[in-house]
């Protein structure tokens, strides 16, 4: 079975896609509260575990009102285009590109880090 090494991360869902993201949203990525990056959780013949990882940038506030909401932002956001991450990581395991795929709630794993979990299950 293929690894989701974080370098293939990485190039599915770059660095620079942050400050895109919060340029489309607010007009510059300087007002961005977080750094996005793509994690590998873990990974079963049949369930792949990934999440957003938000991480706290300096002199920023990484707040649970900012982040509660943001499954179903992402999940639209076309920036993001997490459905095409989600296709990657599917083609990239041997799964069907059409692998169904979900956001979970937010999750606050301490004051400077937030994640958003991402769940492909293969049928």
């Amino acid at each position: 079975m293929a690894t989701l090494d974080q370098a293939f991360l990485d190039e599915i869902f770059p660095v620079q896609r942050t400050d895109d993201f919060f340029d489309a949203l607010f007009g510059g990525a300087e007002e961005g509260a977080y750094d996005i990056r793509l994690v590998c959780r873990n990974v079963t013949p049949v369930r792949a575990q990934l999440a957003f990882e938000l991480r706290q940038r300096p002199g920023k506030c990484l707040v649970c009102n900012l982040t509660y909401g943001l499954p179903q932002v992402f999940q639209r956001h076309p920036v993001l285009n997490v459905a095409g991450v989600a296709k990657a990581v599917a083609k990239r395991l041997g799964w069907p590109e059409n692998t169904p795929w979900k956001l979970e709630p937010t999750e606050e794993i301490s004051h400077e880090l937030h994640a958003i979990p991402l769940v492909l299950e293969r049928a």
